[in-house]
């Protein structure tokens, strides 16, 4: 590279007609490379009889493990009172504001600030006249459980909800704003680490008000799991500890 010359990107941008994949070329080595533009399609992954299992929520979830990989593949679908009519179909306003190229470049500058994300592996945006259709691939996180999964089995200590106000600080120091905080998007992997995913409409901000609001989210994310159960799993100090592992963490942060 001359002087002066910017890197190339840590990814690929692939357009064939209508649409448009970005792919980082440091996974996916074991597969074919020639079928990129088919790790989007459902089909394909039957076919090689590697559908491992599949999750449900807004859109679809399926898991694809095959030639040493483990995939999540996310098909982009909308909430809300628009879904009965739109579907998985967005008003196109450009590649650059489509919900997967989005989440696919926030994804990898919060893993390039060493923050506890999946890898992203592959972002696809498919114009269709006035709307699009996305779909995004990330690495799955091996033998992992949701907060909400932890607060059901009644397993948290003092020193995991700590953590989990840690986890919260750092994503808040380097100004994520996420859209979705709840106890369904923070996962406590078997090596003892707590991740955080789906980082869809999340975005850069100034540290400011929405920091609470974030927190506000998860809060009602965590009642509306514990008020599920037909016994008790959450009380106030668990709430506590939370925030002080979250103060602590900012008042830490240079």
């Amino acid at each position: 590279m001359s002087e002066g010359q910017s890197p190339e990107p840590p990814w690929v941008r692939i357009e064939a007609g209508d649409a448009v994949m970005l792919y980082d070329p440091s996974h996916g080595s074991n597969l074919s490379q020639g079928a990129t533009l088919q790790w989007f399609e459902p089909v394909y992954w039957q076919s090689r009889g590697a559908i491992a299992g599949s999750a449900a929520g807004r859109g679809s979830t399926l898991f694809i493990e095959t030639n040493g990989v483990a995939w999540a593949l996310r098909h982009y679908h909308r909430g809300g009172l628009l879904a009965r009519w739109l579907g998985d179909r967005y008003f196109d306003r450009g590649e650059s504001m489509s919900r997967p190229i989005a989440e696919f470049h926030l994804t990898q500058r919060l893993r390039q600030a060493g923050l506890p994300v999946p890898r992203v592996v592959a972002a696809r945006y498919v114009r269709s006249g006035r709307f699009y259709r996305g779909d995004l691939i990330t690495e799955r996180i091996p033998e992992v459980r949701t907060l909400a999964m932890r607060i059901t089995a009644l397993d948290l200590r003092d020193e995991d909800w700590y953590s989990i106000g840690q986890l919260v600080a750092r994503f808040h120091h380097v100004g994520l704003d996420h859209a979705d905080l709840n106890a369904h998007n923070i996962l406590h992997g078997a090596d003892g680490r707590w991740w955080m995913i789906d980082f869809d409409r999340g975005r850069m901000r100034k540290r400011g008000l929405w920091c609470d609001a974030n927190l506000v989210r998860l809060r009602r994310s965590i009642l509306k799991v514990g008020d599920a159960l037909p016994q008790h799993r959450f009380d106030e100090r668990d709430w506590s500890q939370l925030l002080t592992g979250y103060r602590d963490t900012l008042s830490a942060s240079p």
